[in-house]
């Protein structure tokens, strides 16, 4: 398969978690690690039920112990760094500072073999990060009111979680992206402990609520870490890096649509600057030089 194909089944993932805050509000109010939990057993069965109709898929759980350790600090452990990061610092400032992890999956990237950071790399994911500031800040700007505090530590620890994993995935590129299934399965057994230990159980209302719940687990919470895997693995990591700041972007788009934000200039604005970015660090995929006939 071609590097720009892989390239834009990573760029689902994007599209896919850009539904997370929308779903998620659509879910009632049910404590981050039951929904978490209930999330990632939906996500995980989703993969697992295909299982027994494709030779293989199984025993690509046999992997060693540092691919295991990846995947579940991955996704459990972001998740759990983001819940206390959330709790301790208000939301805007945590969002914000945790959305660094674009930036850091283009630096870091350039340390994989065959990968080299270029300035069009740096000045896409700089523009796209200048627009999700927009989109979290409202355009209002940013003044951390309480200083910087552990809850923002934790907000930057985040950003480096999601990041790292993103890298070191390319460096497991042959582990084939069944066994984040079991990532996930593993995440929903732990998210369900966690929430036992600390939580009080509460079950959607509805079955609008259900159904919010349900998707959350096919799409941003399942289909969407499958379809990363295989994109960081085989395709542009650093187009990735900085396409991924359309997520807040796309995420806005459809709470407003949706009737739970409303339209403003910084929407219009941080459309412009993170389309831009993604075009500027995609340079080289999207105008290759056609080779001249000899």
């Amino acid at each position: 398969m071609r590097r720009s194909t892989a390239t834009l089944i990573g760029f689902t993932a994007v599209l896919m978690w850009a539904l997370l805050a929308l779903m998620s509000a659509a879910s009632g109010k049910m404590p981050p690690f039951q929904l978490a939990a209930m999330t990632f057993l939906v996500g995980g069965l989703m993969g697992a039920l295909t299982w027994p109709f494709r030779k293989g898929a199984v025993s690509a759980l046999r992997q060693g112990w540092q691919v295991w350790l990846l995947g579940v600090a991955g996704l459990f452990g972001y998740h759990v760094v983001y819940f206390s990061a959330i709790r301790a610092a208000p939301a805007v400032e945590v969002s914000l500072i945790a959305y660094l992890w674009p930036l850091f999956l283009v630096v870091f990237s350039a340390f994989l073999p065959g990968e080299r950071l270029r300035p069009h790399h740096i000045l896409g994911v700089v523009l796209g990060l200048l627009g999700a500031v927009l989109i979290i800040t409202r355009g209002r700007g940013l003044s951390l009111a309480e200083g910087f505090t552990k809850g923002h530590a934790l907000a930057f620890l985040c950003s480096l979680i999601w990041s790292g994993y993103s890298v070191l995935s390319r460096r497991f590129g042959n582990v084939p992206t069944d066994v984040v299934a079991g990532f996930c399965l593993v995440t929903a057994v732990l998210s369900a402990i966690c929430h036992l230990l600390f939580e009080t159980t509460v079950w959607p209302a509805d079955a609008t609520q259900w159904a919010a719940v349900l998707g959350l687990g096919l799409l941003p919470v399942g289909a969407a870490f499958y379809s990363w895997d295989y994109g960081v693995k085989h395709g542009d990591i650093m187009v990735l890096g900085a396409a991924s700041y359309a997520s807040p972007l796309l995420s806005t788009l459809a709470l407003a649509v949706a009737g739970y934000a409303a339209f403003t200039w910084s929407i219009f604005a941080a459309c412009l600057l993170i389309t831009a970015g993604a075009l500027m660090a995609a340079k080289d995929m999207l105008f290759k030089r056609v080779p001249a006939p000899n």
